[in-house]
């Protein structure tokens, strides 16, 4: 289920990682990279340039059985959040 905008930009992530400027796949390899150093239940912020990464995270969370929680506008980049599941 997909927050609302209140409730997207209330999260505090526990990490926050920074791809922008990075093309597909970089940010969802970020992403994967990131997420052990994130505790189960928490949120994993991941900042990306490229407008691809929204969906390409949202399946890849929906794959590995993650919560994508969903997309943030930021100034030039998406903030996109995910919370672990596993």
């Amino acid at each position: 289920m997909t927050a609302t905008m209140t409730e997207l930009e209330s999260i505090v992530a526990a990490k926050v990682v920074d791809a922008r400027g990075a093309a597909c796949p970089g940010p969802l390899l970020e992403a994967k990279k990131g997420m052990p150093g994130v505790p189960i239940g928490s949120v994993i912020e991941i900042w990306s340039s490229d407008p691809v990464t929204k969906t390409d995270i949202s399946a890849w969370s929906g794959k590995v059985g993650h919560e994508f929680l969903g997309v943030l506008e930021a100034d030039g980049y998406d903030r996109v959040l995910v919370r672990r599941a596993k």
